[in-house]
């Protein structure tokens, strides 16, 4: 998913001379009017270790509820920099979007040359010199890639996808929201619509390239009980499901909406986590345009083993209390 905003003149006007002096530790990021901004300059005294530049220069802009992007010089040698999104639990929700959608428009905006790694953090712990020590614990720092490797890789990803036969379109939100999702996925989502044999259709989001693709699954479940047989327990996904099943004599077919997002530790899982919620609004909004698909009950839970036929059904069919009525009571010698 991509929000459309780019970075200001100012902006890299100021990444220009944040990289022109190695005085210059970091550079802060924000968004404003639309447009990636410069916020702050930090610049370390000499001689000063990196840890030391985290505790005094970079700790007072992490605020509890505000999202930041950091970048800081982290390294003595080319790529020097390491760029971290940083957005917390508690900021709005709207923020969250923006700063998760825009990452990879900020590196690729400023070049990607010049950043060794990027990552996310959700808490101000994560930016701090024992946050930086548990990130590397975690994942390995990779060697940059050469122009030769970038180009050879390139080359194997458009083969790849030309051998899956596999197109994406992007579906726009709003003016500064698009979302890049598998034509095989809308082709499926436009299959149940027509009521054409299948019931299932579960969508998962690529982490690599941010976009929505089907996850192949040649089942097609007679329950809810069959259904959670299929959903992972271990990635999160979108399962779109008609449901015919017989209520008290009457056969219905609702069509239900599953968004399942299981608990797992890491620090990829972090962004993977964020991005699923971000991108829910866009795969229902591309369901309803795409194939005239409404689902009658959603269900949103982390774990898949947190519904059952049984929770399902009194979504569908709550139990109507009849209510006696009230008896007048009689006159006195009556």
């Amino acid at each position: 998913m991509q929000s459309g905003i780019s970075a200001s003149q100012e902006l890299v006007s100021q990444f220009s001379e944040f990289l022109a002096s190695e005085s210059h530790f970091g550079l802060l990021v924000t968004i404003a009017s639309e447009k990636l901004q410069p916020l702050q300059l930090l610049t370390s005294s000499p001689g000063a270790a990196f840890a030391d530049n985290v505790n005094s220069l970079l700790k007072p802009h992490v605020k509890l509820n505000e999202a930041l992007y950091v970048i800081l010089r982290r390294y003595s040698s080319s790529p020097a920099l390491v760029g971290v999104t940083y957005v917390p639990d508690t900021a709005p929700v709207r923020q969250k979007m923006l700063f998760a959608s825009t990452e990879r428009t900020l590196v690729r905006e400023l070049g990607t040359e010049h950043f060794r790694e990027t990552f996310f953090a959700t808490s101000p712990d994560e930016l701090t010199p024992a946050g930086f020590d548990k990130h590397d614990a975690h994942s390995a720092v990779e060697a940059p890639l050469t122009e030769e490797e970038r180009s050879l890789g390139a080359v194997r990803k458009a083969e790849q996808e030309a051998g899956q036969g596999t197109g994406t379109r992007e579906i726009h939100l709003s003016q500064n929201l698009a979302t890049p999702i598998a034509e095989n996925a809308l082709d499926a989502l436009r299959e149940l619509g027509s009521g054409s044999g299948t019931s299932l259709v579960m969508l998962k989001i690529n982490p690599q390239t941010e976009s929505v693709e089907l996850v192949p699954e040649n089942s097609n479940p007679s329950s809810i009980s069959e259904l959670l047989q299929v959903i992972s327990s271990t990635e999160p996904r979108f399962t779109f499901y008609r449901f015919n099943h017989t209520h008290n004599g009457e056969e219905s077919s609702p069509l239900l909406f599953f968004y399942t997002c299981p608990a797992s530790p890491g620090t990829k899982a972090i962004k993977f986590r964020m991005m699923y919620p971000l991108m829910k609004r866009a795969v229902l909004a591309a369901a309803e345009k795409e194939a005239d698909l409404k689902p009658v009950k959603r269900f949103e839970v982390e774990e898949v083993d947190e519904l059952s036929e049984a929770t399902v059904l009194e979504e569908l069919h709550p139990k109507v209390e009849v209510k006696k009525a009230f008896g007048r009571p009689k006159r006195p010698g009556r």
